[in-house]
């Protein structure tokens, strides 16, 4: 940490100076972009060829299980990070492109192993256009599902949306007052409540 020897807490986040703030800040940022782009990019490379609605279905309840998995991590690393508010960004930027790659990895298999499950053959990019569409609650009109398939998936997508934005959001929130208690309990030991002292009278 910047300034702070071992074994001790690091600063405060505000008790750092203008450019230190900086720095970190920027280096959040970074990670945060780095990590959105590499699933971004995974999404595009990887291969992509699993058929049947069965097959489908079991890779989105294991993304969705991945997903939840590494939320309960960050959600735990943020309330133990010395800063944060800024292992809260990195830990969105991870989490919800994961979250939106899983939701159209599964649309783009389905349009595979069932053509015309949607009102257009689906590419990686249009299935990812059509996530973030559900996603944003946008709902543009020009892709929709078609089989009863895809409606289910649109629909667990939407329910799952609403956690994500309620659930997720107000754990990552009280993951992050949390460590800054945390944090300031460490540095003021003395603040601590404590057993009041006996009545003397």
């Amino acid at each position: 940490m910047i300034g702070a020897p071992a074994g001790a807490t690091a600063p405060r986040y505000e008790d750092l100076g203008r450019r230190a703030r900086r720095r970190l800040t920027a280096l959040a940022l970074l990670r945060a972009a780095v990590s959105a782009t590499a699933l971004v990019v995974l999404y595009y490379v990887l291969p992509l060829d699993g058929t049947g609605a069965a097959r489908v279905a079991l890779g989105l309840a294991a993304g969705l299980v991945v997903f939840v998995g590494l939320v309960a991590v960050q959600v735990w690393q943020i309330a133990r990070s010395e800063y944060p508010r800024l292992r809260a960004i990195e830990a969105l930027s991870t989490a919800l492109p994961l979250f939106l790659v899983v939701f159209a990895a599964a649309y783009f298999l389905m349009d595979r192993a069932g053509p015309g499950s949607f009102s257009e053959p689906l590419t990686r990019t249009d299935a990812l256009y059509y996530t973030i569409t559900v996603f944003s609650t946008v709902g543009f009109g020009d892709i929709v599902p078609h089989s009863q398939s895809a409606r289910i998936a649109t629909m667990a997508q939407m329910l799952a949306d609403l956690a994500v934005i309620g659930v997720v959001a107000r754990l990552l929130v009280s993951a992050v007052s949390s460590g800054l208690q945390r944090k300031a309990a460490s540095r003021n030991p003395d603040a601590q409540p404590g057993p009041r002292p006996a009545d003397p009278g």
